[in-house]
């Protein structure tokens, strides 16, 4: 191995090491605070605003997604900005985590007091216990640094870590304590495909595909047509009420050809497959997707409350909605 090499993955070794290490001492030092911390904010009626400069800002912005992902308001507020007017977003009954690894920053020190003055609860995420902002916090969430990962120890690096697994902790607590479930969470991550397993219906799919369908006596040649025209592979085969008889797809059309020599007398019933699967307009896309997975198949058609035919959902419609 070249000295490059060992240079590149001994760094990056010790790196990891060291905020390992971080972490554990971090994991160690939860305590009363901690537990009060959660408490108050599980109690607020306000928000959680997260505050902060440097590195600890862009943390403190994670932390707010975090916590608004999980049911707990949260909005970020620049240390910087607080103090030349943003300060007005803060309102008595919020709860406000202001991060620094030193807690002596000057504008740290300036926000502090401005804080306290408005009644609001000031929780500080800190490193040093004995820093002006430890003092003057209701409660601290006590980040221990032995050192930070860069070479130098100059870098926020373990610092940051033991942070950013600070306001997990902290989301994670707070969804135990609320009972926070897959649904709650779907319903913060609409777009997202955790969020459409656990809402999308078939009734959000189907409406948007044409609606093949004939009669058992149709001929082979307008089954074909019916298949080709609207494009889903598929056609129902219902009788005078809607109701669905079987299915024709483009694998019975093929199994037909090897199998018969004579064609001009086929009708929809000869080749359908009878009593197919289907789903009502009400089935989760995630189980219509399952039934479609263990039946080795493409497509299901979709019945109403009083099970008649309505349309095709096709395998298309989940992939496309990112369901799978």
């Amino acid at each position: 191995m070249k000295a490059a090499e060992n240079i590149i993955l001994s760094t990056a070794r010790e790196t990891i090491d060291i905020e390992v290490t971080t972490l554990q001492d971090l994991k160690n030092s939860l305590d009363e605070g901690f537990i009060a911390t959660v408490e108050a904010i599980y109690n607020s009626s306000g928000r959680v605003i997260l505050t902060g400069i440097g590195k600890s800002a862009i943390v403190a912005q994670k932390i707010v997604a975090t916590l608004n992902s999980t049911g707990t308001p949260a909005i970020f507020l620049h240390a910087a900005d607080a103090i030349h007017g943003d300060l007005g977003m803060v309102q008595t009954n919020d709860v406000v985590i202001c991060l620094s690894k030193s807690g002596e920053t000057p504008e740290i020190k300036v926000l502090v007091p401005l804080v306290k003055n408005m009644g609001s609860m000031l929780i500080g995420m800190v490193s040093n216990k004995a820093s002006y902002l430890a003092k003057q916090a209701r409660y601290i969430l006590h980040t221990p640094i032995d050192k930070e990962a860069d070479p130098n120890n100059l870098a926020p690096t373990a610092s940051t870590t033991a942070q950013m697994a600070m306001g997990d902790a902290l989301a994670t607590s707070l969804c135990a304590l609320r009972g926070f479930s897959p649904r709650d969470f779907a319903q913060f991550h609409p777009g997202g495909s955790l969020g459409k397993q656990l809402y999308l219906r078939v009734s959000d799919l189907y409406p948007h595909n044409a609606c093949p369908k004939v009669s058992p006596d149709t001929n082979l040649k307008r089954t074909i047509l019916e298949i080709t025209s609207k494009r889903l592979g598929a056609t129902a085969v219902v009788d005078e009420q809607e109701k669905v008889l079987g299915i024709v797809t483009d694998g019975d059309l093929r199994r037909m050809l090897e199998r018969l020599d004579n064609w001009t007398d086929v009708l929809a019933k000869d080749i359908m497959t009878a009593q197919p699967k289907l789903v009502t307009e009400h089935t989760m896309a995630i189980h219509a997707l399952e039934i479609m997975r263990n039946h080795s198949i493409s497509q299901l058609l979709v019945v109403d409350e009083a099970q008649r035919y309505v349309g095709v959902v096709h395998l298309h419609d989940l992939i496309r909605e990112g369901i799978m």
